[in-house]
């Protein structure tokens, strides 16, 4: 699937700064940080009360379409670093996130 190009969300010099904070957490350039943006972070700290499945989810509504899971992942390494933890990769979050999704299969099978 072809990503398709969309205009920047910060076009104000304020949102540019914003922009810029939020990249100071590992894993997120600009395409995320523009997601986080989007959603209405302004501030790594933000993302330390906010759950990354409920942020995935809103982005995925905001946006009319599934997301890579991949964003899913960055998004839990962020909010993890957001509340104090050491940064860890992206990937790192992956077996995770896996694990959690199959608990859900299974625990809404008959």
């Amino acid at each position: 699937m072809a990503r398709t190009s969309r205009k920047p969300a910060y076009a104000t010099a304020r949102e540019r700064e914003i922009v810029k904070k939020l990249q100071t957490l590992a894993n997120i350039g600009p395409a995320i940080a523009d997601d986080l943006l989007r959603l209405g972070m302004t501030e790594p700290a933000d993302l330390a009360t906010r759950d990354a499945e409920e942020l995935y989810e809103e982005l995925c509504a905001l946006d009319g379409r599934r997301h890579d899971p991949c964003v899913l992942d960055t998004f839990m390494a962020a909010v993890d670093e957001a509340r104090g933890n050491p940064p860890q990769p992206w990937w790192a979050y992956t077996p995770l996130r896996k694990a959690r999704q199959a608990s859900r299969v299974t625990s809404d099978t008959p």
